[in-house]
């Protein structure tokens, strides 16, 4: 006979059950502002990074959403996203992440020499009129990641190969899921912020602007390369703590 090997939970997964069974029995209710990721630190006595690793884990079932300067607040949601236990909810860990940002370094920096030798001025402006939105909702962290999506899509069309196109539309929710939990720990992280990941976006589409190839390859890989420390960094720190 075979045993299923049992692993054992993470503190955050403990954490992000608590609040799940909070939310699922209506104690918290749609609209209500949770407490500080400090104040909840100490109520559930856990580190920070355990407290902000569960609330992304409720914010990509749907069920919280993370406003930026005002704290964390429980959404709207159908009544199926709580029907079923939390840990079947939890897409992707960690190595699921640094694996899905190797395959997005192989692709993407071939992308961008592809867009720097096949760009037209339609394409261009698709890319600009994503990095200006990018800039407008710098602070509104959902409409930040759709137009930080927008931008790699847009740059993968300019590529003009439809197959490079489908290809990463089909890993394209798994992308926008690194692209949620990137952009939240930039808010976290003492080192850098979203102006830089901003910037980083300019760099790449002002080297296909100038059709420089190895220098829109180079942009890319820099700024890929840059997520994957954050991120790195981070779970190093998380199970550090933990």
């Amino acid at each position: 006979m075979e045993y299923k090997r049992i692993k054992p939970k993470k503190i955050y997964e403990e954490v992000a059950e608590a609040l799940h069974e909070m939310i699922r029995t209506g104690q918290l209710k749609p609209g209500d502002r949770l407490e500080s990721v400090e104040q909840q630190a100490e109520n559930f006595q856990v580190s920070r990074s355990a407290i902000r690793e569960a609330l992304s884990a409720l914010k990509a079932m749907g069920l919280v959403e993370i406003k930026q300067g005002e704290g964390t607040f429980v959404k709207e949601f159908e009544a199926r996203k709580i029907m079923f236990p939390l840990s079947s909810a939890i897409l992707m860990n960690k190595k699921d992440v640094l694996h899905l940002l190797e395959v997005r370094k192989i692709i993407e920096t071939g992308a961008a020499i592809s867009a720097a030798k096949n760009r037209n001025e339609k394409d261009l402006k698709a890319m600009s009129e994503a990095l200006d939105e990018m800039k407008s909702v710098q602070g509104d962290e959902e409409l930040g990641e759709k137009a930080d999506f927008k931008f790699h899509l847009s740059l993968s069309a300019a590529s003009h190969n439809p197959l490079l196109s489908t290809i990463l539309d089909q890993i394209s929710e798994l992308m926008i899921e690194t692209m949620k939990e990137t952009r939240r720990l930039w808010l976290f992280s003492k080192q850098t912020t979203i102006e830089k990941l901003y910037r980083e976006h300019v760099q790449i589409y002002q080297a296909i602007e100038e059709r420089d190839e190895e220098k829109s390859r180079i942009a890319m890989l820099s700024h890929l390369e840059n997520v994957e420390n954050i991120l790195s960094k981070y779970f190093q720190e998380t199970d550090e703590e933990q």
